[in-house]
């Protein structure tokens, strides 16, 4: 079993760095609120004081945070970043959901350093970090994940390769751009069936059996009739992978990307109403709630 350092201890993370002990790993990890630890503690883990110590013995190690501004801050702080610390043998993992732009110039970072860097990013939400059944969006060499792909079967159920380093956050920023953009149309259409007096429920459940539906659109709609807007993946984590996305267009985005963009109107619309920490499938309150 190999020695493991997880950074960033949220709601993905944890679970992950869970996995990786339930399958045998040694493991260290580092969080901001060091509360988090607790029961990673509890089970096996080390806690360690910052980034750089958390690698020091480290085979691989795993990042999962929030955005391009914490990953920079974990790997390239001047006195507690990580990828000084490595040894030269060691891999560097950015799982986070991140810009290719920030991905490309953390690969060269390690590079000038030694270190062999792969980008990991995961489609999947709590529930799958729980079970084990992440789906791995790979940037990096072929060689490379071959001697990665055992430690992230730990956490997953199917690693893809997606292309050279930057192709993993391409194509998670393009799932999570689909799912918004079927989040939105579902509430909004839910917020339309409600509007005219429909039977709201057998007509969900009609267009769910069309062609024209999706699993997670099917899935979506039945948390937004519930109304369960546990924060699986939170509205406000949305905008920012869809302005990242919309970012990755470039020039010209609202033009390259106008429905992606009309999709982070809602959400933003959302955020503006107090809807921040909800589900993604909270978004139908605009539509259903009273103003």
């Amino acid at each position: 079993m190999a020695e493991v350092a997880v950074l960033g201890l949220g709601a993905m993370g944890s679970r992950m760095a869970a996995n990786l002990l339930k399958a045998g790993h040694r493991l260290t990890v580092w969080n901001r609120s060091k509360g988090a630890a607790d029961q990673l503690i509890a089970a096996g883990a080390h806690l360690a004081g910052s980034p750089r110590e958390a690698v020091a013995e480290a085979d691989f190690v795993i990042a999962m945070v929030r955005d391009d501004i914490a990953s920079r801050k974990i790997w390239l702080d001047e006195d507690t970043g990580a990828l000084a610390g490595l040894k030269t043998d060691a891999v560097a993992i950015e799982s986070s959901t991140l810009t290719p732009v920030w991905i490309r110039e953390l690969a060269k970072a390690a590079s000038a350093r030694g270190v062999a860097f792969l980008e990991a990013p995961v489609a999947g939400g709590r529930p799958q970090a729980e079970a084990a059944q992440l789906i791995y969006l790979v940037g990096g060499e072929k060689e490379l994940l071959a001697r990665t792909e055992p430690l992230l079967k730990a956490m997953g159920t199917a690693v893809h390769h997606a292309g050279p380093v930057g192709a993993g956050a391409m194509v998670k920023l393009s799932v999570n751009s689909l799912l918004a953009i079927q989040a939105g149309a579902m509430a909004e259409l839910i917020g339309l069936l409600q509007r005219l007096g429909a039977n709201v429920d057998r007509a969900v459940e009609i267009i769910g059996a069309t062609p024209a539906s999706s699993p997670a659109a099917k899935t979506m709609a039945a948390s937004m009739l519930a109304g369960t807007f546990e924060p699986l993946f939170p509205v406000e984590l949305v905008d920012k992978d869809l302005g990242y996305a919309i970012t990755m267009a470039g020039a010209g985005s609202s033009k390259h990307m106008p429905v992606a963009t009309a999709a982070r109107e809602v959400f933003r619309h959302g955020i503006d109403r107090g809807m921040g920490d909800d589900n993604i499938t909270g978004i139908v309150r605009l539509y259903t709630e009273p103003r």
